[in-house]
């Protein structure tokens, strides 16, 4: 029978974020099904001119969720039964845009959403630009941990490792991000024009990024 040892590494590794993740809701109720269509098309655009006035692509502006559901409000009629009554129909747009970090350009782009008139709910995510070349170091650090383990395992035994029979890894996702703020709206914001030449003194520094992860590494012993 095949002797073996099977020991999990852990790879810890911190990133400092270079990559500001703007994330915005825009939402609107209309009582026909188009009209709200219409309202989320108008304003989807509208925040699409403002950051193309804000030196972006229009094709920056990427969506994340759109929904458009029919609302009901429950009450009590007449007879104590209780009943419900059609609202309207509702949409969510949740869109992101990214860039890199830079403290004068988001306090740009906040005062110009700020003075819009689509006033979108916000929040601001720091990220990493490559994450997959993130992930594959925190991935070398983990088996490094583990044949580390082993090696001193293996030592204590006076056996030596052998070949490495498997290397199991979850593939789980991984999540390369800092939230220093939490879901926001402007409270000047919804005037009747946009306004782009302005700004506001922004002064972030996100804390770097901690991610670990685990790796299960099997070699055959040797005597």
């Amino acid at each position: 029978m095949e002797r073996t040892i099977r020991v999990t590494g852990k790879g810890i590794l911190s990133v400092k974020p270079d990559t500001v993740r703007l994330i915005m809701t825009i939402e609107g109720m209309k009582d026909e099904y188009d009209e709200t269509l219409e309202q989320s098309a108008l304003m989807t655009e509208e925040l699409k001119n403002l950051f193309e006035n804000l030196d972006f692509e229009r094709n920056s502006l990427k969506t994340l969720q759109f929904d458009i559901n029919a609302v009901y409000e429950s009450y009590q009629a007449s007879d104590k039964s209780w009943q419900r009554r059609f609202e309207g129909y509702k949409f969510i747009h949740r869109t992101k845009i990214e860039f890199p970090v830079d403290n004068s350009r988001l306090g740009r782009i906040l005062y110009a959403l700020g003075h819009s008139c689509v006033c979108p709910e916000f929040r601001i995510e720091y990220t990493v630009a490559e994450p997959e070349r993130c992930k594959n170091e925190l991935l070398a650090e983990a088996v490094k941990d583990s044949k580390a383990k082993a090696e001193v395992l293996a030592k204590a035994a006076d056996v030596s490792l052998g070949d490495i029979l498997t290397i199991d890894y979850s593939w789980g996702e991984i999540e390369f991000v800092s939230r220093p703020m939490d879901r926001m709206m402007l409270e000047d914001c919804c005037l009747n024009e946009a306004i782009t030449d302005g700004t506001y003194d922004i002064d972030i520094d996100p804390d770097d990024i901690k991610v670990s992860d685990t790796v299960t590494v099997v070699w055959n012993i040797r005597h």
